[in-house]
């Protein structure tokens, strides 16, 4: 097939399914292994293992940074993360950062696996149909490969605690200083790609509003995966992060654990959304809510510790 009947092709399939084209186009790029045979230290990297099983003990030690993997068929698609150290928060001199990214401080990650995408509508749906989940997402639109959105805080680990019974593998919500890591994916400006984000200049001084219609509420940034190949970190919901809302980062945690101390009657969300300013999608930005707070803008992605 030629280029243009490739992209045509996508364009058809993103238009029949109702599925974003973004999506259609990552799914398209990712090859299927021609044969499951074990993978090994010496195997190409990135590695697709598209089992939809849970992965064996030696297939969990060959995963390689950067590795995809997708444990059942209603998973989440993951992808290892390198482990490393990194500079959590932002300074006083970006634009838009607050009193509560800082002090900066560094903080060493373990590798660990996270999802590529924040949970879709279809896998919470398997969730349900599982008795995981109790929460029916709210869906107007039929598109079951968006974000699942309007979750609390105590549904997002409902899904994580149900994903892990399902696999028999251990599933969890994201710490606050590992979504900042993920996000970054290396880089040190404001957003992956750089210090500006493509948005319209009468929106960035939005700081809240009704949720926009649903047919628009996805169409949000690069829809380019970051350099780690993960996909929608700054929008166009935000993540429910395991940690406790806390007003600075003095005593936070230096080893990418969460941080759930003092008073957790308020948790840390991280992302992006088309109804808020553009300096809360940062990297370092950060906004909380009270755990049983539901808004349409509110989501989950999942990690996944590995064996070391």
């Amino acid at each position: 097939m030629n280029g243009f009947a490739h992209c045509l092709s996508l364009v058809l399939a993103a238009l029949v399914l109702h599925v974003p084209l973004a999506r259609i186009a990552a799914l398209a790029s990712d090859a299927p292994v021609p044969a499951l045979s074990m993978p090994t230290k010496e195997s190409p990297s990135p590695l697709n293992l598209r089992l939809d099983r849970p992965l064996s003990r030696p297939e969990e030690l060959a995963l390689a940074p950067l590795d995809r993997f997708k444990e059942c068929e209603h998973c989440p698609a993951m992808i290892v993360v390198p482990g490393g150290s990194f500079t959590m928060g932002a300074s006083a001199d970006e634009s838009g950062s607050t009193a509560d990214e800082r002090p900066q401080h560094q903080v060493t990650i373990r590798s660990f696996a996270v999802g590529r995408f924040p949970v879709s509508r279809g896998e919470w749906d398997a969730c349900i149909i599982g008795k995981g989940c109790s929460f029916r997402a709210f869906d107007t639109s039929n598109r079951r490969s968006e974000p699942v959105t309007d979750i609390e805080w105590s549904e997002a680990r409902e899904y994580v605690e149900w994903l892990s019974r399902a696999t028999g593998r251990p599933y969890r919500m994201l710490s606050e200083s590992e979504r900042e890591y993920v996000a970054r994916a290396g880089t040190k400006t404001a957003f992956w790609w750089g210090d500006s984000f493509p948005i319209d200049r009468g929106r960035e001084r939005q700081v809240a509003g009704p949720s926009p219609p649903l047919p628009t509420m996805f169409d949000f940034g690069p829809s380019l995966p970051n350099p780690w190949g993960i996909y929608e970190v700054h929008g166009p919901v935000y993540d429910w992060v395991e940690d406790c809302w806390h007003d600075t980062y003095k005593g936070a945690p230096a080893d990418g654990s969460a941080w759930i101390e003092g008073d957790c009657s308020r948790h840390v969300l991280r992302g992006g959304s088309v109804s808020r300013a553009v300096q809360t999608r940062r990297a370092a930005a950060r906004i909380w809510f009270g755990s049983s707070n539901r808004m349409h803008y509110m989501s989950i992605r999942v990690a996944r510790t590995l064996q070391p």
